[in-house]
């Protein structure tokens, strides 16, 4: 076996886009995570880090290293992958920072055994990294990472993803202030049942940000991004939330909630000088509280990871 490399990008995300609770996520542009991977004689899993993030030593605690099992596995044949982290999205973002990683991880892969699975079937190997961080394999982050775009998870017995057309004029603004929120903190706060009423609200919402995404019918989009399960209890989470959401509202954002379990907080609009806009908005709100921040403008990456030079 020769011991060749590639390097593979995957774009950060953002999962649930408001009711879509790990069933909905979108893709963007520009922000992410870069890796190079090298196979070799031999069996077993080296992660170097040469981002400027810090990252678990321990090649067990890292995402990348479940990914990197499972499609091994599947491939039925033994070596030594070695992974170099080389751009780093910040772990704890809420911009799906683990799934970048396990992403661009298994497309590398993918691309020095001569693209032996489909990126369906890559989504499958990335959630295990997921499902070391939260506990749960879920696909909001890894397959917009994957795949590009905005994608429903229709079911994950077995998994069934619909990757849906996304207006010219969507654009997404995304602060992500650096404070810490834990997913598996930011998942317990969670309620174990859901009243009937918001359930039914819920539904309703997913439904209509399918539909307003099939249509490309922006009005519909923003009225769908209503959240009633999981933003009342993770809002907490993010310093003067509430407060933050009404003047993305006066700013004329069309909508804005919590990307994935957060800190980040996104917010949608129509074309590129109002999302600008609100990311002004984002930048001075943190700015007031002291709290250092970083701000992404972005229209949907339509391609997911891929191999880069």
């Amino acid at each position: 076996m020769k011991n060749k490399s590639v390097k593979a990008f995957a774009p950060a995300s953002v999962a649930n886009m408001s009711c879509g609770f790990d069933v909905m996520g979108m893709a963007l542009d520009g922000v992410g995570d870069t890796v190079e991977v090298s196979m070799s004689e031999g069996d077993g899993i080296k992660i170097e880090n040469k981002s400027d993030v810090s990252l678990p030593t321990d090649v067990e605690k890292n995402v990348i290293t479940p990914a990197v099992r499972a499609f091994m596995q599947a491939l039925g044949k033994k070596a030594m992958v070695e992974v170099t982290v080389l751009k780093k999205i910040l772990p704890g973002s809420g911009i799906g920072s683990s799934a970048a990683s396990s992403a661009a991880a298994v497309v590398a892969l993918n691309a020095l055994c001569d693209y032996p699975f489909s990126p369906e079937k890559l989504v499958e190997f990335a959630m295990e990294g997921e499902c070391l961080i939260s506990g749960t394999r879920h696909a909001d982050n890894v397959a917009p990472a994957i795949l590009g775009g905005v994608v429903f998870m229709r079911g994950y017995e077995p998994l069934d993803m619909v990757k849906l057309p996304v207006p010219e004029h969507f654009w997404c603004t995304v602060v992500h202030p650096h404070i810490t929120v834990n997913t598996a903190d930011a998942r317990a706060v969670l309620p174990k049942e859901i009243p009937m009423r918001k359930a039914v609200t819920q539904w309703g919402n997913v439904g209509g940000l399918v539909a307003g995404f099939a249509m490309g019918d922006m009005d519909l989009i923003a009225r769908s991004m209503v959240d009633v399960v999981v933003e009342p209890y993770r809002k907490g989470f993010i310093p003067e939330y509430d407060d933050l959401k009404e003047k993305l509202a006066m700013a004329g954002a069309m909508a804005s909630n919590i990307s994935g379990s957060g800190p980040s907080v996104f917010a949608v609009s129509q074309s590129k000088e109002k999302a600008h806009l609100l990311s002004e908005v984002m930048r001075r709100h943190f700015d007031a509280l002291g709290i250092k921040n970083d701000v992404y403008v972005s229209h949907v990456m339509p391609h997911g990871a891929r191999v880069v030079e």
